[in-house]
């Protein structure tokens, strides 16, 4: 394994631990402000992966990058549902009765 990968995999792994605590620690009503706030930081994660994609040059380069691609990818479409689901809790009844 060379020093380039090791250094980018302990960035990963650290990324992934200090988001993990910093999502842990928001009270949960504010999670749907938050994740509906992410969609445009993971939009350009997306597209960070989709740039580090002309530098993958062996298999392992493009198995990360899909991994990347893949959370990201999760990550806006999850947070567009939300959104969503959080909007129509602000629209009005209609038909029904109360």
């Amino acid at each position: 394994m060379s020093a380039d990968l090791l250094a980018d995999l302990s960035v990963f792994v650290l990324s992934l631990l200090v988001g993990f605590e910093v999502i842990s620690k928001v009270p949960s009503t504010l999670h749907t402000p938050l994740m509906s706030a992410a969609n445009a930081i993971h939009g350009i994660v997306l597209a960070g992966a989709l740039l580090i994609a002309l530098t993958a040059v062996d298999v392992t380069g493009y198995v990360i990058l899909f991994a990347a691609a893949a959370f990201a990818g999760a990550n806006v479409v999850g947070g567009y549902v939300v959104t969503d689901r959080m909007l129509h809790m602000f629209r009005p009844r209609t038909g029904g009765t109360r």
